[in-house]
């Protein structure tokens, strides 16, 4: 091979980081840059300009992906909690809880973040609201500002580890495709598959534990810096124990039966993300009616006992029942699906009559703003996904495939080394680019060569286990400075007291435990594959 294609690759790569750092749009930088090293390809003879005729079916194969309809429907199920006061209800039973503690305002927020994480997977919501709402009562109760920023950003970042997540729900789909391109590169024509759900199953034990190292944080930093995270004062924790945990119980209510419905449902193989997503979507909507509506009624209770009773039944259900038993579960799931629909429609029209906003500062309802976040959160993502699949189709005609293929190969140190230097570059490009850029632009390129290599003699790498390291690494982006999401979410609501600065100081402790996370894996594979081979035996 000659050095001009390894030279365009090289400059073709370096210019879409450039110009994604000055801040141009992210799908036209893809797409642009692309196409324009494509004609200088052409121009120097080493691509061929047919190969762009496939750029349309591509397209076709994105918009008819079955995993990636799941997309919006979190987004909308993110949102519509978002909007619907569930954070807010969650935060306050926690701090009662914990409040009196040292430290206990900010392992409040871990857990609220943690709950919201297996709800929703949103982090700009997370982060926005827990900013809103945690970080002033923290800087009152005289809380070290750089620790609350960080407990704040790192909490809302769980979201992108722990299912359901977008992030999981794309780097699935990626991994999917990279994995089937493998095995066909080593001749294995009737290829295993590896699914959105198997990532899902592998992420949540890493994620727990991820959990657990930030509270174990909290709880040491509170018990060597008593001055930097005291405990809250009585008028703050003035409810007895038994009212607290009854307010705690029923603002758990709702959450944990979402988790169940959509999550719960993914792991015990009942249903698809996408299909998940869709009840959970159905499911925020029947929570919006019943947190925004002033009585709370049971009708909303009540169907979403109906919901959870309908996916049991699903499991359970069996053609060949007797007779009699299969009548009487018909006519059941017949008189739950009328309820959840009664539920549904009640959800609809009190999000439809509640506003987000003030009405006199331009408030429009709640269902009309989450249905526009919704379109716009998922326009981006998909733009985006179509600018990075025309780099990769550009990318690989010039040979860039072939090439980083080799590099890998050959590098001392073999498969360590390969792993190594694709976290690392992960996790540099996370201090500058978005993890959708990451994804798009890295995984396609280097997991179907990883997916072949050995991490031991006569052993593949294992696809969950490669999916989960990058989702966990891809979660640094977020916290990493000088572009982090989640800094800006929080630099945009925090008060002027905080400087960006506190902001930064306080998640580098978060990126270490992260990092930790990360060896954690590498050590300790079983981690991530250890679920997944429980549940669907893979």
């Amino acid at each position: 091979m000659s050095n001009l294609p390894i030279l365009l690759c090289i400059l073709m790569f370096a210019s879409v980081c450039g110009v994604l750092i000055l801040g141009f749009p992210v799908a036209f930088t893809l797409a642009g840059i692309a196409t324009l090293f494509a004609f200088l390809g052409a121009l120097f003879g080493v691509f061929d300009l047919g190969l762009l005729l496939a750029f349309p079916q591509r397209i076709f194969a994105v918009m008819s992906s079955e995993v990636l309809v799941a997309v919006p429907l979190f987004v909308f199920l993110g949102v519509m909690l978002e909007r619907s006061k569930v954070a807010e209800d969650l935060l306050g039973a926690m701090s009662l809880i914990f409040g009196a503690r040292p430290g206990g305002l900010a392992i409040s927020v871990t857990l609220v973040g943690m709950l919201l994480a297996a709800s929703t997977g949103i982090v700009g919501a997370t982060v926005v609201t827990m900013g809103l709402l945690a970080l002033p009562t923290m800087l009152n109760a005289s809380y070290n500002r750089a620790f609350s920023c960080g407990t704040i950003c790192a909490a809302g970042t769980l979201g992108q580890i722990i299912p359901p997540s977008i992030v999981l729900v794309i780097l699935g789909d990626q991994i999917s495709i990279a994995y089937q391109n493998a095995q066909y590169t080593k001749g294995i024509f009737a290829p295993d598959t590896v699914s959105v759900n198997d990532l899902f199953a592998g992420a949540l034990i890493p994620g727990l534990v991820l959990v657990l190292l930030y509270l174990a944080y909290q709880a040491a930093y509170a018990l060597l810096n008593p001055a930097g995270a005291p405990a809250a004062t009585a008028v703050e924790v003035e409810m007895d124990t038994a009212t607290s945990l009854r307010r705690l119980v029923g603002s758990l209510f709702a959450p944990l039966l979402l988790i169940v419905a959509v999550l719960g449902s993914i792991l015990a193989g009942i249903a698809s993300p996408t299909e998940a997503a869709a009840v959970g979507a159905v499911g925020a909507l029947m929570l919006a009616g019943y947190r925004l509506s002033a009585s709370r009624g049971a009708a909303i209770t009540l169907a979403a006992l109906c919901l959870v009773f309908l996916l049991v039944l699903t499991v359970f259900f069996d053609l060949r029942m007797q007779r009699d038993v299969l009548e009487l579960s018909n006519q059941a799931a017949f008189a739950c699906a009328v309820l959840l629909a009664v539920g549904l429609i009640y959800g609809i029209w009190i999000s439809l009559r509640r506003t987000y906003g003030a009405r006199d500062e331009g408030g429009v309802p709640v269902l009309v703003s989450v249905m526009r976040s919704t379109l716009q959160i998922s326009a981006m993502i998909f733009v985006i996904l179509i600018g990075a699949t025309m780099f990769s189709l550009v990318f690989r005609g010039l040979g860039g495939d072939r090439i980083i293929e080799e590099f890998l190969q050959t590098l001392p140190g073999g498969t360590l080394a390969a792993v190594l230097l694709v976290m690392t570059v992960m996790f540099v490009m996370g201090f500058f680019l978005d993890f959708l850029e990451i994804v798009f632009i890295v995984v396609p390129i280097v997991a179907p060569i990883m997916l072949q290599m050995e991490i031991a003699p006569g052993e593949l790498m294992h696809p969950v286990w490669l999916g989960v390291m990058m989702g966990i690494n891809i979660q640094t982006s977020f916290l990493t400075p000088p572009f982090g999401f989640a800094l800006f979410y929080l630099r945009g609501v925090a008060p002027d007291a905080i400087g960006t600065s506190d902001i930064y100081k306080g998640v580098v402790p978060f990126i270490g435990l992260q990092l930790c996370v990360l060896v954690a894996l590498w050590l300790a594979p079983e981690l991530a594959t250890w679920l997944p081979t429980m549940l669907y035996g893979r």
